[in-house]
């Protein structure tokens, strides 16, 4: 395992599920959150590493997953960032780079029709029924193409690097690992 992620697992772990928590206030959407986090931290250990407070860029990694989980809810939530207020077009922003330099990259690693049906259904926010048409492919067609492409997704950034789960899938800590993505 990246060792600056060692070290970020160790150290701000559990301070990051409490900063969630107190967000969320339900413990399973907290797991899934912070579980989301740790990806999230993985496939930026580059940045973090140049980063000026690590403990800010994390912090920043897991308001914003927070944010993205309440508006995935519907939820309407504002979350303050010390003294100041994160702006939609600063969310907007971030959500963009993150895809930009951390998701798309894996999804041109998948197979063509699995990349079509990613792209439109969730970067050009094509519905699934209009996908359908789109592919001239049944609606449940669609829908099983989205899904398997987020499941295939899903298995490319894991292999990236081998990073161990309990039963409920969250990630355990471990001593060693080998990853390929360092």
């Amino acid at each position: 395992m990246n060792k600056i992620v060692k070290e970020i697992w160790k150290d701000f772990n559990d301070e990051l599920k409490i900063f969630i928590l107190k967000k969320v206030k339900d413990e399973d959407i907290t797991n899934d959150i912070l579980q989301d986090v740790f990806i999230k931290i993985i496939d930026n250990a580059d940045k973090i590493k140049q980063a000026k407070s690590v403990q800010q860029y994390i912090y920043g990694i897991a308001r914003n997953t927070t944010i993205d989980h309440f508006r995935k809810s519907a939820q309407k939530a504002v979350f303050k960032n010390d003294s100041s207020f994160i702006s939609e077009n600063e969310i907007k922003s971030l959500n963009t780079t993150i895809a930009d330099c951390c998701i798309k990259p894996f999804i041109k690693q998948l197979p063509e029709k699995y990349q079509v049906a990613l792209t439109k259904s969730e970067f050009d926010n094509i519905s699934q029924k209009d996908l359908a048409e789109q592919l001239n492919i049944s609606y449940s067609g669609a829908k099983s193409r989205v899904q398997r492409g987020k499941e295939k997704l899903k298995e490319l950034i894991l292999a990236c690097c081998n990073f161990p789960s309990d039963s409920y899938g969250n990630l355990i800590d471990i001593e060693d690992n080998n990853c390929s993505c360092d």
